[in-house]
Parts: structure tokens; sequence; C-alpha cells
């Protein structure tokens, strides 16, 4: 059975690209719940749209380094990667609630 290479060493180019992916989908939900809003762009929005993407990056980027790099391969990362799924959207819903409760929009 052919082994795939393990990779030992993680690079800044390797983080980049899920780091941005991560963060693309917040902000495009956020931007789009903003701008369907009637009071477009007040100044409380600002942090929601600092810190919830911001989230989303980091569980990307635990998503990338658990399914790829600290389980390559097999069921352990297909276990992984169901695991980091639930987790990253965990850490976007209860980075939403922190913010939008400290702002006082979460109703």
């Amino acid at each position: 059975m052919n082994q795939l290479p393990l990779k030992t060493s993680i690079q800044f180019k390797d983080i980049l690209l899920p780091a941005s992916l991560g963060m693309v989908l917040p902000t495009v939900w956020l931007i789009f719940l903003e701008l369907a809003n009637e009071n477009i762009f007040q100044p409380w929005m600002y942090l929601p749209l600092a810190l919830i993407p911001i989230s989303g990056a980091a569980g990307a980027v635990f998503f990338y380094m658990m399914g790829f790099h600290w389980f390559p391969q097999g069921v352990k990362k297909l276990i992984a990667i169901i695991f980091s799924c639930i987790l990253y959207f965990f850490i976007l819903w209860i980075t939403s609630v922190f913010v939008f409760n400290y702002t006082g929009h979460w109703h």
C-alpha cells in the first residue's frame, strides 16, 4: 500500500488560504445582514465585523491543522474533519453571541 508523504513543516502560505477562506464566510454573511437592515452601518456594527471573521479564521486554521497536518489519513482524518466542522461553527456561534451581547443587540 502506498503511504502518503507526511508534511512536517508548516509554512505561512499553508495557513493563509484556510484563514482567508474562514474569514470570507462570516464576513459575507454579516455584510448581507447589515445591508438588509434599514439602519445601515451604525458604529456598533464595527465590532462584530472585526471579531467574528477573526474567529472564523482561527476556526478554519484549526480545521486545516486537524484535517491535513495532525491526522492526514484514514478514519482519524474523517473524525478530525467532522469534529473540526462542528467546532468551527461553534466558534462562530459563541463569538457572535459574545459580540452581540457586548454591543447590546443579542435578543
